[in-house]
């Protein structure tokens, strides 16, 4: 199929920093910290010679806008109060240890141009998964708290990061690095004596690493976890399209200020933007609908990037030609973007649309694991959950779109069955609402929910998580992927590993001719 719909997404990439980078990365820190002494080559040089995994930036479209500088110290040879020389060596990290417990952060800067995209959240993310990797007991970092010197004259440093800490005054270092899970330890005087806003403190923060093991290889995962949230999304008329952004701006924010991983918006729920469009046949009024898909993709795709969440951006009209089809795009956090036709459509989408259906099940390799999308009447043929699962996935995400019960319990008893047949996590959101003027999507009824095997591990009743019927809300929770695995192996029955395939199997043919026998 073609795709007339393509945009140039940006993309983000986080990458080892190389030395020719050096003087983008010196111009950056001057940006970020005026009147301080940038980095040296000769600093970098050595830093990337002695520990280059931890040296690591981000890059937008090309260009470096983020950077992180790190190293291993064995944390029992320096006292709490050290200095950041000390702790450095100058900038020179000649005391890196490869064989020490602790990761020590002594810079992250993002570039102020490019502020309010949550880029400090993705690299202190990799120091985490750094830390975890080398199976390090904890992060420490000393960081800045140049929000001080506008206090400094009425309240202590101590007064000032206490107040901090009870929301009473932001900081833009310290606000950032407890809301991604650091503690704070102490005060740090004249940690940095050049470090003017900050009066020259630092505050002394820890992460600790749940996953360490004692040992010198970390041996199991205790937990990995990912976190959904569902848009239970109530339909009604809009004045224009940047009322419809505003709508979906504010579940998008609110669901990465619940660090979630992945946001699900329901199917088609972008036909409240038939309000706009001047009363036609119903055939029409999709294809008009379908005019608006270049601005529904650059939309969340800069949601996506902004707020740092992959977003399942339920499903939209697509015009190919003439044939019009129904897809659901996934917008990962990196800029990066794919999409899934939807396969089955139903006979009210014949007659009242004329909607054609796709070809492929296509798996989307993400930070949180292979993922599949099922798109509402998907759900119900329990050949595609099997592909989807063979090929990879191991959570289903469904889009759906009922307008009464019968037609929302299909969606969810078979939501369930697949994921009791198959072992994975299924999560499902839908519209609420009504929109009298769109026939064929007048009314809905929704109540969107995670769901899961049924056995020991999970919650009771193989439910996860669910919204109550037909209100707008979102629906916040976390899936564990290892426990997952581990049911695979050692559940109280193992669908996947019993099934008889002496007595049957699916038979799949991709458009290409590849075929799959499950």
């Amino acid at each position: 199929m073609t795709d007339e719909h393509e945009i140039s997404p940006q993309r983000i990439v986080i990458r080892p920093i190389r030395v020719e980078d050096y003087e983008v990365i010196r111009d950056m820190a001057t940006r970020c910290f005026p009147g301080m002494q940038p980095w040296k080559k000769e600093q970098i040089e050595s830093q990337l010679n002695l520990f280059p995994d931890g040296q690591l930036c981000i890059e937008l479209d090309g260009q470096i806008v983020a950077s992180t500088c790190n190293l291993i110290v064995d944390f029992d040879d320096y006292d709490d109060w050290h200095n950041w020389k000390e702790i450095s060596e100058s900038g020179y990290i000649r005391n890196h240890n490869p064989e020490g417990d602790t990761l020590y952060g002594i810079e992250i800067m993002v570039d102020p141009s490019f502020r309010g995209m949550k880029l400090a959240r993705r690299l202190y993310e990799v120091r985490k998964e750094l830390c975890r990797d080398k199976n390090l007991r904890r992060i420490i970092i000393a960081g800045r708290i140049p929000g001080y010197g506008a206090h400094a004259d009425k309240m202590s440093a101590r007064e000032y990061v206490e107040r901090v800490i009870h929301k009473e005054l932001v900081d833009p270092v310290l606000t950032v690095q407890l809301a991604n899970g650091f503690t704070l330890k102490g005060l740090i005087p004249d940690y940095l004596p050049s470090d003017q806003d900050s009066r020259g403190y630092a505050t002394f923060l820890e992460w600790t690493n749940l996953d360490h093991t004692g040992a010198s290889q970390r041996r199991f995962r205790a937990v990995s976890l990912a976190r959904i949230s569902l848009v239970q999304y109530e339909m009604r008329a809009v004045r224009d399209f940047d009322e419809f952004a505003k709508q979906c701006e504010f579940f998008v924010d609110t669901a990465s200020d619940f660090k979630a991983d992945f946001v699900l918006f329901p199917e088609l729920f972008t036909t409240q933007l038939l309000s706009l469009v001047p009363d036609k046949r119903p055939g029409l009024a999709a294809r008009d609908l379908a005019e608006y898909t270049p601005r529904y993709l650059e939309m969340f795709s800069k949601l996506a990037m902004g707020h740092s969440i992959n977003i399942i951006g339920g499903s939209q009209f697509v015009l190919e030609g003439d044939c019009l089809f129904n897809v659901s795009f996934l917008f990962r956090r990196d800029g990066s973007v794919g999409k899934q036709y939807k396969l089955h459509i139903t006979p009210s989408e014949r007659k009242w649309w004329g909607v054609m259906p796709g070809g492929k099940v296509e798996i989307f390799d993400t930070d949180r694991g292979k993922i599949a999308i099922l798109i509402c009447y998907d759900i119900e043929f329990p050949e595609l959950a099997r592909v989807a699962v063979a090929k990879g996935a191991r959570i289903l995400f469904v889009p759906y779109n009922t307008n009464e019960r019968h037609g929302y319990l299909r969606i969810r008893h078979c939501a369930q069955a697949r994921a009791i047949e198959n072992e994975i996590y299924v999560a499902t959101a839908g519209c609420t609402g009504n929109l009298p003027f769109v026939e064929n999507a007048d009314v809905h009824y929704a109540q969107s929910g995670i769901y899961t095997p049924a056995d020991f591990p999970f919650a009771r009743d193989a439910i996860a998580a669910e919204s109550g019927e037909n209100d707008e809300t979102l629906v916040v929770h976390d899936v564990d992927l290892e426990v997952l695995r581990r049911q695979r192996h050692t559940g109280t029955v193992t669908t996947w590993y019993d099934r008889r395939k002496d007595l049957y199997h699916v038979y799949y043919r991709e458009p290409d001719g590849t075929e799959l026998r499950i």
